[in-house]
């Protein structure tokens, strides 16, 4: 029967696609998730969502479309929100997006950031 089931599920994410996820968005994140009047049109982000794929799946186990990735770092900053939860004890309203870095575990830090502190 598992011959017969068309659709299987994608490899988990590694290392190297974290990274590179993480990166890319924190890099283009103003353009991603920014309110008010100066923010991205829809196309804009697509085009933006469309780079940040090209740059992970060289490094990816298995082709990844966008929603992929947006799903990808929904998890993230879940995760991360929790964690901060966790260590502050208040479950107040998260942090800026740019916080998440210290709250990810040293496999999942970008490579420059990785290395300073």
């Amino acid at each position: 029967m598992a011959e017969d089931s068309p659709k299987r599920r994608k490899a988990n994410f590694n290392e190297a696609e974290t990274e590179v996820l993480i990166e890319q968005v924190l890099k283009h994140e103003q353009l991603l998730f920014a309110a008010g009047p100066g923010r991205a049109s829809p196309g804009q982000k697509r085009k933006v969502w469309e780079l940040i794929r090209h740059k992970v799946n060289p490094v990816a186990a298995c082709p990844r479309d966008v929603e992929d990735l947006k799903k990808r770092w929904r998890d993230l900053k879940r995760r991360d929100r929790s964690k901060l939860c966790r260590l502050s004890q208040g479950c107040g309203p998260p942090g800026p997006a740019a916080a998440l870095g210290p709250l990810l575990a040293p496999e999942e830090m970008p490579p420059a950031a990785a290395g300073g502190g």
